[in-house]
């Protein structure tokens, strides 16, 4: 609901309840509720009674959603205030439009009783609703404005009783028939499946040697400049004197393998 605009009547009461709209056919969703009897402001204009009739609806249906061809229903449907009746019909731009209306009127109404009378309208276009979501406000809405004084009562004399309550042959179990279910609001939009693909891991030799190269200390071979002696390594010997450093002799790489026994290398 967006907001209300109310106009006031000798003779009844007008509301138009606007509504959210998300389409691109021109016009404003609303619920158009009328209330027609009772006493007014003083003063005020008259209210005049309208019918509803095959070449008003045309008319009013044109009026509130402009462009879109609308085609009247042909099943019955009835909500918890009375049968009414609707038109559906699609925009070029593919957006969802119904016009529905309903008149609630007491049957027993006479002289001196149950004259009141109240008449719904709604306009609904919506470009991802599809026509059973948006026939769910006919479902859905609840009328909680009253008329002053039993006379104007709309709704007539209460319902009689079930006959089938208490009645032999008839059982009652204690789940309701299920219903279609019809539903309408905002969407939320479906979660979006994202692939993962792991990258193959290295080996663990080649992880450690990686991590030698980068992350560890130069080591000199033994012999070499810069190489730690045994001192450095190991502290003097029990003498006071710093023992002598070993000689190592690196074979030539054409040394290596069945070449190692030749006489050039030995």
């Amino acid at each position: 609901m967006v907001g209300v605009v109310e106009r006031q009547y000798s003779n009844g009461v007008d509301q138009t309840v606007s509504l959210a709209t998300a389409s691109s056919v021109p016009g404003d969703n609303y619920l158009k509720v009328r209330f027609v009897g009772g006493g007014g402001p003083d003063g005020a204009p008259t209210l005049g009674f309208q019918r509803f009739t095959e070449t008003g609806m045309s008319r009013e249906m044109a009026r509130a959603a402009p462009g879109v061809a609308m085609r009247r229903a042909s099943t019955f449907l009835q909500n918890a205030y009375g049968p009414f009746s609707y038109a559906s019909g699609r925009s070029r731009g593919g957006d969802t439009c119904i016009y529905a209306w309903q008149q609630i009127r007491s049957r027993s109404g006479g002289i001196g009783r149950d004259l009141g009378m109240i008449q719904v309208r709604a306009r609904l276009c919506d470009t991802d609703a599809s026509e059973r979501e948006l026939l769910n406000v006919m479902y859905g809405f609840t009328i909680t404005g009253s008329f002053g004084g039993k006379i104007w009562n709309p709704y007539g004399l209460p319902s009689a009783v079930d006959t089938s309550i208490g009645a032999v042959g008839k059982p009652v179990y204690p789940d309701a028939p299920k219903t279609v279910a019809i539903s309408y609001g905002h969407r939320t939009p479906a979660p979006v499946r994202v692939r993962v693909v792991s990258a193959p891991k290295p080996r663990a030799t080649a992880a450690k040697a990686d991590a030698a190269v980068i992350t560890g200390p130069r080591v000199p071979l033994p012999g070499s400049a810069g190489a730690p002696s045994a001192a450095s390594a190991g502290g003097e010997d029990a003498g006071g004197q710093t023992p002598p450093q070993a000689t190592v002799t690196v074979p030539s790489p054409a040394c290596m393998g069945a070449n190692a026994k030749t006489p050039a290398c030995n």
